[in-house]
């Protein structure tokens, strides 16, 4: 009976033997198989996702371009919208005005009347012929002498408004902002504020450099004497 009991543990150990080995096996299968599924994933991932832009940061986009340029470009902004407000204004001016105006209708006249309306809100003070502060630069009180609009806004405000009617399809000899009764009126504004305030509103010409006065050429030494060869 022994040697049956020793071909028993032996059938046994090659059978124990027989199923690690197929359970190693298929460990062995199952890893290989997460592995190459994880990767699998990893790669779908990577094709899926895209890379994002790198936005570009507002002070690295504000110092790249030049100090003269943003310079110059918010002076364009705010005259921009210095003129669409000034034309919305003139629009409102036009709706409330009795009877209603509309733009094609709009004269010289009413020009002028847009103006003189805006001096009630005006802030510089314009003193009359019988204030004693008249052509005073610097008055040194107060008098009751009324406010007007600056001749300097009413000149930048005429512009705008001139530019945008041509912008909004007016042609340029229909302009109303450019007749000659709004130059005139303009022109009087301006002497009248420059006496009453003792202020000159004309340009200053540039004073050129006096140039050093020009040499005169210099003039060429004398020829030498003569001399008689010996006889």
């Amino acid at each position: 009976m022994q040697p049956d009991n020793n071909q028993q543990r032996s059938n046994i150990f090659f059978m124990d033997s027989a199923q690690e080995s197929q359970e190693e096996k298929e460990a062995q299968q199952e890893h290989n198989n997460g592995i190459s599924s994880s990767l699998h994933y990893s790669t779908t991932n990577i094709t899926l996702v895209s890379p994002k832009p790198t936005p570009t940061s507002p002070t690295s986009a504000t110092s790249s371009t030049s100090p003269s340029s943003s310079s110059s470009t918010s002076t364009t902004s705010r005259y921009e919208n210095q003129k669409r407000r000034d034309w919305n204004t003139f629009g409102q001016y036009l709706r409330n005005h009795r009877p209603p105006l509309s733009l094609p209708r709009c004269s010289g006249a009413h020009v002028l009347e847009f103006l003189r309306y805006l001096d009630q809100f005006g802030k510089t003070k314009v003193h009359t012929q019988i204030c004693p502060f008249f052509g005073h630069p610097s008055p040194p009180g107060p008098c009751p002498c009324p406010l007007r609009q600056a001749w300097g806004s009413l000149d930048a405000l005429i512009g705008r408004l001139r530019a945008a009617f041509e912008e909004h399809g007016g042609k340029p000899e229909a302009n109303p902002f450019g007749t000659r009764a709004v130059r005139l009126y303009l022109r009087e504004v301006r002497d009248t504020q420059a006496k009453a305030r003792g202020i000159s509103y004309e340009k200053k010409k540039r004073k050129r450099h006096p140039q050093p006065p020009s040499l005169p050429p210099p003039t060429p030494p004398p020829p030498p004497p003569l001399t008689m060869p010996p006889s």
